[in-house]
């Protein structure tokens, strides 16, 4: 976790402007000194698991076959920020009860609301469309240059479903102000919808679990 953490932070710290050309040599050597460490890791992993195609095809594998990769094949792409995803296998390698318990709970609320999620995620998709389709038609004519086309659209819509709102782009007639009314309303049932159902299913698995510690 140290060494993953050091090489993010200096993978940052080399975008500095400036730096002493004593302090990039040293930058570097250690994050060659790190990618043969993570080589050795991977390895390691690879000959000890059965078989070893599971660990190879894996996604955690994957991820560690990336994260060396830049050095080794000299792309002059910089990979090294895929490595903070490693950052979730400490959670298995220390077996810390705790957040396991949490992150198997967690699975198994997702599980258990699956299909709703995908019909949530198919019905979000749609009604992004519409929104972007419905502030076309009301500010094309007003704003060309904003509202060029539906795809140019749908950065609005996806903005404002989403309640950010950056104000890059904005309506200007009547019809386009009601209409994003309706829109910014939509997105505040669209955030909160998820997040109901994830707590749901959290309260169901909680649940489930009492009469089994009961039983233990």
């Amino acid at each position: 976790m140290v060494l993953i953490v050091y090489s993010i932070v200096t993978l940052s710290i080399e975008t500095l402007p400036g730096l002493a050309p004593g302090s990039v040599r040293f930058l570097k050597h250690s994050e060659q000194v790190v990618t043969v460490l993570f080589t050795l890791e991977y390895v390691y992993r690879l000959y000890h698991a059965k078989p070893r195609s599971s660990y190879a095809t894996s996604f955690f594998g994957i991820v560690d076959l990336i994260s060396i990769l830049p050095l080794y094949l000299s792309l002059g792409i910089d990979l090294r920020g895929v490595r903070a995803v490693r950052l979730v296998r400490v959670l298995r390698l220390f077996k810390l009860s705790r957040y396991t318990k949490a992150l198997e709970r967690m699975q198994r609320a997702v599980r258990l609301i699956k299909e709703e999620l995908v019909l949530f995620l198919f019905a979000t998709a749609v009604v992004l469309y519409l929104s972007a389709t419905g502030i076309y038609y009301f500010e094309h004519d007003a704003q060309p240059d904003a509202f060029p086309s539906i795809p140019h659209s749908l950065w609005w819509a996806v903005t404002t479903l989403t309640t950010v709102g950056y104000g890059d782009v904005f309506p200007v007639t009547p019809g386009g102000k009601v209409f994003t009314f309706i829109v910014l309303m939509t997105g505040l049932g669209i955030v909160a919808v998820p997040s109901g159902l994830l707590a749901s299913a959290l309260s169901k698995v909680r649940a489930q679990e009492t009469p089994e510690q009961d039983d233990d």
